[in-house]
């Protein structure tokens, strides 16, 4: 890997392994956000015969009492205490999963600079299975690790202590970028030494700053530049 043009506050030169969160970071968190709060409970409320407005107060309720927790990522959970086909559910509205705006080519600058590149998220292994059939995601990932196989979600600071176990790395030269400010408090306090926070990781919402992490509005604010030595 030749010398890296700095064109932000990332010190490309100083990195060797890139953990990615996937929804809301590499992927549209509009087609997350329709289908939890809009398309889940309207057909939940059709298919258990109920108002739509009763739907999302019992999911509201649900999904409050669980936020951050694994059960609350995973879907095995939300199909056995709603008894519903969640995957079939999710498939409905597969056609609104997207790259967020310069994602891919960000991958590509990471692959073909060879940096070591990781999937890192909370998202049920089906959940990851869906992304990957409907982008090409899986082309420019090394390797992912869902929080689901380690028994923590990413808000859990020993989870990064679990990955490294599995999959090691040194958190003093790694980057990792997220759009949940709780996720990147925990990677820090386990020592991860690059955090960057997605700014808008819905596209249909306002963009987000944050006065503690390095901000990404666009991944071609970021991307490393690879240069001859000398």
């Amino acid at each position: 890997m030749g010398r890296i043009i700095e064109r932000s506050m990332i010190n490309w030169n100083n990195i060797d392994t890139v953990f990615l969160d996937m929804d809301g970071t590499l992927l549209d968190l509009h087609y997350d956000n329709y289908f939890w709060l809009t398309h889940l409970p309207r057909r939940f409320a059709e298919i258990k015969a109920i108002t739509e407005q009763d739907a999302r107060e019992t999911m509201h309720r649900m999904f409050r009492q669980l936020e951050g927790t694994l059960n609350w990522y995973c879907f095995d959970h939300w199909a056995t205490t709603l008894d519903i086909d969640l995957i079939s559910l999710k498939n409905e509205v597969k056609d609104k999963i997207a790259f967020r705006p310069s994602a891919e080519a960000f991958l590509n600058a990471l692959q073909n600079q060879n940096y070591d590149v990781a999937l890192v998220t909370n998202s049920h292994r089906a959940g990851v299975e869906i992304k990957m059939a409907e982008t090409s995601l899986g082309s420019y990932i090394q390797e992912v690790v869902s929080s689901h196989d380690l028994g923590l979600p990413k808000e859990e600071p020993q989870f990064w202590q679990r990955l490294n176990a599995v999959r090691s790395y040194d958190p003093s030269r790694t980057l990792f970028i997220d759009d949940n400010e709780s996720v990147l408090a925990s990677a820090k306090q386990a020592g991860v030494e690059h955090l960057a926070f997605i700014a808008k990781p819905d596209s249909r919402r306002d963009a987000r700053q944050h006065d503690e992490f390095f901000t990404v509005h666009d991944f071609q604010d970021i991307m490393p530049i690879e240069v001859a030595d000398g």
